[in-house]
């Protein structure tokens, strides 16, 4: 997916979406923020929450950029949207296929148990975060401006990512990993990319964001010492005793919201994954439990890899929110969104 976003961005693709996305907007920022939250639930839904964080953001900055509007408030639906509509699909959050590993359920049955959450955790999400942003959404931005044909080599980045998104709805389907896929596609695009302009190799490479691999692979190897230190049995054994009832649940997700910003939810997900199967938990608590693993990461901006890697991207951009900045628009946003989509799943039972 980095690979996939620094093609395009190189090959003036964002700038071509932003351009549009602006112009559709006729001069109100309130509509630019609606459009693009709108567009980061499609991209989190069909292409997961980190290609949201790392393709959509440097598209959004663009546009910001052509609108001559405040680029925070836009910047905060991809980092926020890219968890509240992480749980529509098993594809669109990485956490989802971690969390329930070989227990995957089929597609209709995860639609039933999780689209009404994921409806509610959208929503919510979008009026809050509107909500917290509204004074920097007033007045007027730029419009009207001229579109520019695509490039080949953004037409090419373009076809990439389309057939990522096709290939990952397969594959999910077919309940096959979906890291190789990806990475096919990254690499045939990069490579269909660099066959037209070789000078573009070193560049594309430089500007990927490396250092995120080690702290993910980082983050698993404090997962296996916890599960082999006897941490996972003594968490299931509290796990059966806590959450005999919808309540107690409810209780149990919260706790995986709030842990998954201190460790990311990444590990927190595989935690509760192993967990989950050693207690033998009931569908209406691994349902509450990958809500709070979905969207407790809203609070901070260490909760997720989605967070991390669209934090990288705003950075690169020369943009910077701090931890106490993000926390603060983070509480407003995504307690409310995590109650009501608790809510709503334990409504729906098992």
């Amino acid at each position: 997916m980095m690979l996939l976003s620094e093609v395009a961005r190189r090959e003036g693709l964002f700038d071509w979406v932003a351009t549009h996305v602006v112009n559709l907007a006729q001069g109100s920022p309130r509509r630019l923020f609606a459009l693009v939250y709108l567009v980061g639930t499609v991209t989190t839904i069909f292409l997961s929450n980190d290609a949201t964080a790392v393709v959509l953001t440097p598209a959004v900055f663009a546009a910001a950029r052509r609108a001559k509007a405040d680029p925070m408030p836009l910047l905060y639906i991809c980092a926020f949207v890219a968890n509240a509509a992480s749980f529509v699909l098993p594809i669109s959050n990485p956490a989802n296929l971690v969390l329930y590993g070989s227990r995957m359920p089929a597609l209709g049955e995860w639609l039933a148990h999780f689209a009404l959450p994921s409806v509610a955790s959208i929503a919510c999400t979008f009026v809050m975060l509107r909500m917290t942003q509204r004074h920097a959404l007033r007045g007027r931005c730029a419009s009207g401006l001229p579109v520019l044909p695509l490039t080949g080599g953004a037409r090419i980045a373009l076809a990439g990512i389309a057939v990522t998104a096709v290939a990952l709805m397969a594959v999910s389907m077919m309940d096959r990993p979906l890291g190789l896929p990806t990475a096919v596609a990254g690499c045939v695009t990069a490579a269909c990319v660099l066959y037209r302009d070789r000078a573009a190799c070193v560049p594309i490479v430089r500007e990927i964001s490396w250092s995120v691999l080690p702290l993910v692979a980082g983050l698993f190897v404090l997962v296996e010492a916890l599960d082999r230190n006897g941490a996972v049995r003594s968490l299931a054994g509290l796990l059966r005793a806590w959450t005999a009832s919808g309540e107690q649940a409810a209780a149990a997700a919260s706790g995986i919201a709030l842990a998954s910003n201190l460790v990311n939810n990444l590990p927190a997900g595989l935690i509760a994954s192993s967990t989950i199967g050693a207690a033998h938990s009931p569908q209406t608590v691994i349902g509450a439990i990958l809500i709070g693993v979905d969207l407790g990461p809203n609070l901070s901006v260490t909760g997720s890899l989605a967070t991390i890697l669209w934090l990288a991207a705003i950075r690169r951009e020369g943009q910077r929110v701090g931890f106490g900045e993000f926390l603060a628009v983070g509480v407003c946003v995504m307690l409310p969104a995590l109650v009501a989509a608790l809510v709503t799943r334990l409504t729906l039972g098992a």
